[in-house]
């Protein structure tokens, strides 16, 4: 079974920051990424394909893409490609969010 992460402001004691980060934050947010691009549908492909509804920021590592998904205001990433962490950890700081598993 995979690693799954999430990037949330659920711990944040700060009263200034919004407590879930909307998908239009993310949008203007992964907009400014030049390895990063929006879709609504993801699709896993394998012996069967399947797609899956949602807001997902595609992020290109090298041929692979790798899905950040946004949902009821939080992302979340697999950890199964270990070059998945620094990113996930930059995205998270750029977002004032903190990373949790799960």
């Amino acid at each position: 079974m995979s690693q799954r992460y999430r990037i949330t402001r659920a711990f944040q004691q700060n009263e200034q920051a919004e407590p879930s980060i909307s998908l239009e934050e993310c949008k203007q947010y992964f907009s400014t990424q030049p390895d990063f691009t929006y879709s609504s549908v993801f699709t896993v492909k394998g012996a069967t394909s399947m797609s899956i509804e949602g807001d997902f920021f595609m992020w290109s590592y090298g041929e692979i893409k790798i899905p950040f998904r946004h949902y009821q205001g939080d992302i979340y990433v697999s950890g199964t490609n270990e070059a998945v962490i620094p990113k996930m950890l930059e995205v998270a700081s750029e977002l004032g969010a903190d990373v949790a598993e799960g």
